[in-house]
Protein backbone atom coordinates (compact mmCIF):
# COMPACT_ATOMS: atom_id res chain seq x y z
CA UNK A 1 0.00 0.00 0.00
CA UNK A 2 1.54 3.31 -1.13
CA UNK A 3 1.36 6.35 1.12
CA UNK A 4 1.41 9.97 -0.04
CA UNK A 5 2.29 13.04 2.00
CA UNK A 6 -0.32 15.69 1.17
CA UNK A 7 -0.51 19.38 2.04
CA UNK A 8 -4.05 20.07 0.79
CA UNK A 9 -6.72 19.06 -1.69
CA UNK A 10 -9.33 21.42 -3.10
CA UNK A 11 -12.15 21.60 -5.64
CA UNK A 12 -12.82 23.60 -7.69
CA UNK A 13 -9.80 25.57 -8.79
CA UNK A 14 -9.84 27.47 -12.08
CA UNK A 15 -6.42 29.13 -12.31
CA UNK A 16 -4.16 26.10 -12.90
CA UNK A 17 -5.36 24.74 -16.20
CA UNK A 18 -8.52 24.55 -18.30
CA UNK A 19 -11.94 24.28 -16.70
CA UNK A 20 -12.88 23.40 -13.15
CA UNK A 21 -10.09 21.33 -11.64
CA UNK A 22 -9.21 19.30 -8.59
CA UNK A 23 -6.04 20.69 -7.01
CA UNK A 24 -3.72 18.32 -5.14
CA UNK A 25 -0.67 19.75 -3.35
CA UNK A 26 2.05 17.37 -2.19
CA UNK A 27 3.87 18.09 1.09
CA UNK A 28 7.66 18.28 1.09
CA UNK A 29 10.11 20.03 -1.25
CA UNK A 30 13.90 20.20 -1.04
CA UNK A 31 14.21 22.69 -3.93
CA UNK A 32 12.81 25.64 -1.95
CA UNK A 33 12.77 28.16 -4.78
CA UNK A 34 13.21 31.76 -3.68
CA UNK A 35 9.85 33.56 -3.84
CA UNK A 36 7.83 30.33 -3.89
CA UNK A 37 4.07 30.85 -3.52
CA UNK A 38 3.72 27.85 -1.18
CA UNK A 39 6.62 27.74 1.31
CA UNK A 40 4.28 26.00 3.76
CA UNK A 41 4.60 22.91 1.55
CA UNK A 42 8.41 22.68 1.86
CA UNK A 43 8.84 20.93 5.17
CA UNK A 44 8.27 17.19 5.26
CA UNK A 45 5.42 16.74 7.72
CA UNK A 46 3.51 13.69 8.81
CA UNK A 47 0.47 14.38 6.65
CA UNK A 48 0.57 10.91 5.18
CA UNK A 49 -2.47 9.04 3.90
CA UNK A 50 -2.73 6.13 1.50
CA UNK A 51 -3.17 6.81 -2.19
CA UNK A 52 -6.44 4.88 -1.96
CA UNK A 53 -7.69 7.24 0.76
CA UNK A 54 -6.81 10.21 -1.44
CA UNK A 55 -8.58 8.67 -4.42
CA UNK A 56 -11.63 8.01 -2.25
CA UNK A 57 -11.55 11.66 -1.14
CA UNK A 58 -11.61 13.07 -4.68
CA UNK A 59 -13.99 10.50 -6.21
CA UNK A 60 -17.09 12.57 -5.42
CA UNK A 61 -15.61 15.53 -7.33
CA UNK A 62 -14.49 13.65 -10.44
CA UNK A 63 -17.83 13.77 -12.32
CA UNK A 64 -17.73 17.57 -12.10
CA UNK A 65 -14.00 18.07 -12.77
CA UNK A 66 -12.53 18.92 -16.17
CA UNK A 67 -9.05 18.09 -14.99
CA UNK A 68 -6.68 17.50 -12.10
CA UNK A 69 -3.64 19.63 -11.28
CA UNK A 70 -0.93 18.15 -9.04
CA UNK A 71 1.59 20.54 -7.51
CA UNK A 72 3.33 21.02 -4.20
CA UNK A 73 5.64 20.76 -2.62
CA UNK A 74 7.49 18.63 -5.14
CA UNK A 75 5.55 15.66 -6.52
CA UNK A 76 8.65 13.97 -7.95
CA UNK A 77 10.18 13.69 -4.48
CA UNK A 78 7.41 11.13 -3.88
CA UNK A 79 7.67 9.28 -7.21
CA UNK A 80 6.01 6.02 -6.14
CA UNK A 81 3.07 7.91 -4.69
CA UNK A 82 2.78 10.14 -7.75
CA UNK A 83 2.87 7.15 -10.09
CA UNK A 84 0.19 5.31 -8.11
CA UNK A 85 -1.95 8.44 -7.85
CA UNK A 86 -2.02 9.34 -11.55
CA UNK A 87 -2.62 5.70 -12.48
CA UNK A 88 -5.50 5.51 -10.01
CA UNK A 89 -7.03 8.76 -11.26
CA UNK A 90 -6.92 7.61 -14.87
CA UNK A 91 -8.78 4.44 -13.89
CA UNK A 92 -11.60 6.63 -12.58
CA UNK A 93 -11.89 9.47 -15.10
CA UNK A 94 -11.01 10.67 -18.61
CA UNK A 95 -10.13 14.14 -17.29
CA UNK A 96 -6.67 15.49 -18.03
CA UNK A 97 -3.85 15.49 -15.48
CA UNK A 98 -1.35 18.37 -15.25
CA UNK A 99 1.68 18.03 -12.96
CA UNK A 100 3.99 20.83 -11.82
CA UNK A 101 7.63 20.07 -10.97
CA UNK A 102 10.49 22.36 -10.03
CA UNK A 103 13.05 19.90 -11.38
CA UNK A 104 14.74 20.34 -14.73
CA UNK A 105 13.23 18.17 -17.45
CA UNK A 106 16.44 16.20 -17.89
CA UNK A 107 16.31 15.21 -14.22
CA UNK A 108 12.78 13.77 -14.32
CA UNK A 109 12.27 12.82 -17.99
CA UNK A 110 12.84 9.10 -17.43
CA UNK A 111 10.39 8.97 -14.52
CA UNK A 112 7.80 10.99 -16.43
CA UNK A 113 7.97 8.65 -19.41
CA UNK A 114 7.59 5.67 -17.07
CA UNK A 115 4.32 7.19 -15.88
CA UNK A 116 3.02 7.76 -19.42
CA UNK A 117 0.28 7.96 -20.52
CA UNK A 118 -1.11 8.86 -17.10
CA UNK A 119 0.34 12.39 -17.12
CA UNK A 120 -1.12 14.47 -19.95
CA UNK A 121 0.91 17.64 -19.42
CA UNK A 122 3.78 18.68 -17.19
CA UNK A 123 5.40 21.99 -16.35
CA UNK A 124 9.06 21.60 -15.41
CA UNK A 125 11.99 23.75 -14.29
CA UNK A 126 12.52 25.72 -11.08
CA UNK A 127 10.73 28.97 -10.39
CA UNK A 128 13.24 31.84 -10.69
CA UNK A 129 11.86 35.00 -9.15
CA UNK A 130 14.29 37.30 -11.00
CA UNK A 131 13.19 36.17 -14.46
CA UNK A 132 10.28 37.67 -16.42
CA UNK A 133 6.83 36.12 -16.16
CA UNK A 134 4.96 36.50 -19.45
CA UNK A 135 3.67 33.01 -20.28
CA UNK A 136 0.46 31.19 -19.34
CA UNK A 137 0.60 28.80 -16.35
CA UNK A 138 4.28 29.59 -15.70
CA UNK A 139 5.72 31.38 -12.69
CA UNK A 140 8.85 32.36 -14.64
CA UNK A 141 9.66 32.19 -18.34
CA UNK A 142 12.33 29.49 -17.98
CA UNK A 143 9.63 26.96 -17.14
CA UNK A 144 8.59 24.52 -19.87
CA UNK A 145 5.18 23.08 -20.74
CA UNK A 146 5.41 19.49 -21.99
CA UNK A 147 2.29 18.09 -23.67
CA UNK A 148 2.74 14.34 -23.31
CA UNK A 149 -0.46 12.80 -24.71
CA UNK A 150 -3.01 13.64 -27.41
CA UNK A 151 -5.35 14.79 -24.63
CA UNK A 152 -2.59 16.96 -23.22
CA UNK A 153 -2.07 18.60 -26.61
CA UNK A 154 -5.80 19.14 -27.10
CA UNK A 155 -6.23 20.70 -23.66
CA UNK A 156 -3.01 22.69 -23.28
CA UNK A 157 -1.93 23.82 -26.76
CA UNK A 158 -3.95 27.00 -26.21
CA UNK A 159 -1.72 27.78 -23.21
CA UNK A 160 1.41 28.13 -25.35
CA UNK A 161 1.11 31.90 -25.48
CA UNK A 162 1.69 35.12 -23.60
CA UNK A 163 -0.55 36.22 -20.75
CA UNK A 164 -3.32 38.70 -21.47
CA UNK A 165 -5.18 40.80 -18.87
CA UNK A 166 -8.14 38.39 -19.13
CA UNK A 167 -5.88 35.49 -18.08
CA UNK A 168 -4.97 36.98 -14.72
CA UNK A 169 -7.18 34.81 -12.54
CA UNK A 170 -6.36 33.51 -9.07
CA UNK A 171 -8.33 31.28 -6.73
CA UNK A 172 -8.56 32.24 -3.07
CA UNK A 173 -9.72 29.35 -0.88
CA UNK A 174 -9.63 27.84 2.58
CA UNK A 175 -8.01 24.48 3.32
CA UNK A 176 -9.36 21.84 5.71
CA UNK A 177 -7.84 23.64 8.71
CA UNK A 178 -9.39 27.01 7.80
CA UNK A 179 -6.15 28.51 6.49
CA UNK A 180 -6.43 30.85 3.53
CA UNK A 181 -4.38 29.89 0.47
CA UNK A 182 -3.89 31.10 -3.08
CA UNK A 183 -4.08 28.83 -6.12
CA UNK A 184 -2.78 29.99 -9.46
CA UNK A 185 0.26 31.76 -10.87
CA UNK A 186 0.36 35.25 -9.35
CA UNK A 187 2.24 38.22 -10.69
CA UNK A 188 5.18 39.41 -8.62
CA UNK A 189 3.18 42.03 -6.69
CA UNK A 190 -0.01 40.00 -6.27
CA UNK A 191 1.05 38.60 -2.89
CA UNK A 192 1.74 42.09 -1.55
CA UNK A 193 -1.70 43.25 -2.74
CA UNK A 194 -3.32 40.20 -1.16
CA UNK A 195 -1.63 40.77 2.19
CA UNK A 196 -2.70 44.42 2.12
CA UNK A 197 -6.30 43.42 1.33
CA UNK A 198 -6.39 40.86 4.15
CA UNK A 199 -4.91 43.36 6.60
CA UNK A 200 -7.52 45.94 5.58
CA UNK A 201 -10.32 43.40 6.04
CA UNK A 202 -8.97 42.39 9.45
CA UNK A 203 -8.81 46.04 10.48
CA UNK A 204 -12.40 46.61 9.29
CA UNK A 205 -13.60 43.59 11.27
CA UNK A 206 -11.87 44.82 14.42
CA UNK A 207 -13.51 48.24 14.01
CA UNK A 208 -16.94 46.62 13.59
CA UNK A 209 -16.47 44.67 16.82
CA UNK A 210 -15.74 47.83 18.84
Amino acid sequence: MVNVNISRVHFPITALGPGKRIGIWFQGCSLRCKGCLSPDTWQVKDNSITVKQLLDQITEWLPFADGITISGGEPFEQPEALSALVKGIKQLTDADILVYSGYQWEHIEERVLQMAPNIDALISEPFIVDLPQTQMLKGSDNQQLHMLTPLGKARFMAYQRSITPEDKVLDLAFDETGRLFLAGVPERNDMLRLRTLIEQQDQSLRQLKK
